[in-house]
Parts: structure tokens; C-alpha cells; sequence
């Protein structure tokens, strides 16, 4: 069985610590945790592992974060993968840093990254992970948080969190996203 996994982020070694790439971060770990390598590919950079089983193909989209539904449904329909096996992880403002939410469904919340993606699969009716980055911000300055890099406090914590999220990803390969939702979203 496969499931495609979607790291959203931005391409580019000046977006690369920066929060808004945190699922790129995911997905680097995912892969250096089972010695995938990503490729350059179509509409994104692609690794692709085994785990008990299941098959993870990695994407992390090379056409920057407000277009992410192009690479989103190229590799659905590529890889035969229905929306119900495809995981997308973003960065999200309205959860505190370091947080977790996984979703069975649901709207955009404002991250233009899951806009695109809704608007270009045509529905909504796909699993996310929202890893929080959250909203200590100046008002107006959101678009300058989400590019900054992490803070040295965040840093000291960061690389834990980014493992809770790869194992919260393994286990929705799994299990399933009721079990991932359950065992992670309350860590």
C-alpha cells in the first residue's frame, strides 16, 4: 500500500530554516531516518521508502508554497494515490510551537499552501498534519515570521518535535489517521 506524503515549503537554500518549511524538515528527517534520498523530479523533489509494509513516497513541491496543488495532484494521480492515503504537512500560526494537529479532513485556515491544494485536487477530504510554529508576531509582520528562521529557544527543542512529527507520519501509514490523530495530538 502507498502513501504520498507532502511536505510543504518553499525551494531554495534562503527558505530553508526558515518555519514555513517545516514540512521540508519532516520529510528530510523521514528520509535520513531510512536512507532515501530525494531527487529532483517533477514539480518537486521525490524519495521514496519502505516501513512494515507500506510504501512512503516523499514529495517536497518545488513550486513554492502557494502553488503546492500542482505538485499535490501530478503525484496523486503519478502514483495512484487517493486523497484519503495522502498526508500534507504544514506550518501553522494558530498552534503553539512545537505542537501537532492531524486532521482527517478540512479548510485551508488561512495557509495558502493547503488553498492550493484544495482548490487543485478538488476537495477537502484529505489528511493533514499541522505542525505549530506559533504567532509571536508584531501585527501586519506575519509574512516576515513565517520566513524567519527558527529562534535559538525554539532551536533547543525543534529537532524532538520534528521527530514527533516523522513518527506521527509513520504511524498514520500505519494505523491509520483516527489511531495518528488519538496517539498525537494531545503530545
Amino acid at each position: 500500500m502507498k502513501f504520498l506524503i507532502l511536505g510543504l515549503g518553499n525551494p531554495g537554500t534562503e527558505y530553508a530554516d526558515t518555519r514555513h518549511n517545516i514540512g521540508f524538515q519532516v520529510l528530510d528527517h523521514l528520509a535520513g531516518g531510512s536512507d532515501a534520498r530525494f531527487s529532483p523530479d517533477r514539480y518537486g523533489d521525490r524519495a521514496e521508502f519502505k516501513h512494515k509494509g507500506r510504501t512512503f513516497i516523499l514529495i517536497k513541491p518545488s513550486t513554492f508554497m502557494n502553488l503546492s496543488g500542482k505538485a499535490a495532484r501530478y503525484w496523486m494521480d503519478q502514483e495512484g494515490v487517493p486523497a484519503d492515503r495522502v498526508l500534507v504537512i504544514a506550518d501553522d500560526l494558530a498552534i503553539p510551537f512545537g505542537a501537532i494537529r492531524i486532521r482527517a479532513k478540512g479548510g485551508a485556515g488561512g495557509h495558502n499552501g493547503l488553498a492550493s491544494i484544495i482548490e487543485l485536487i478538488g476537495t477537502e477530504e484529505f489528511p493533514r498534519l499541522r505542525f505549530g510554529i506559533g504567532g509571536e508576531f508584531p501585527k501586519g509582520r506575519q509574512s516576515d515570521y513565517v520566513l524567519s528562521p527558527w529562534t535559538q529557544e525554539e532551536l533547543k527543542t525543534l529537532a524532538e518535535r520534528i521527530e514527533l512529527a516523522a513518527k506521527a507520519v509513520l504511524q498514520f501509514g500505519l494505523l491509520g489517521v483516527a489511531h495518528a490523530m488519538n496517539n498525537f495530538n494531545k503530545r
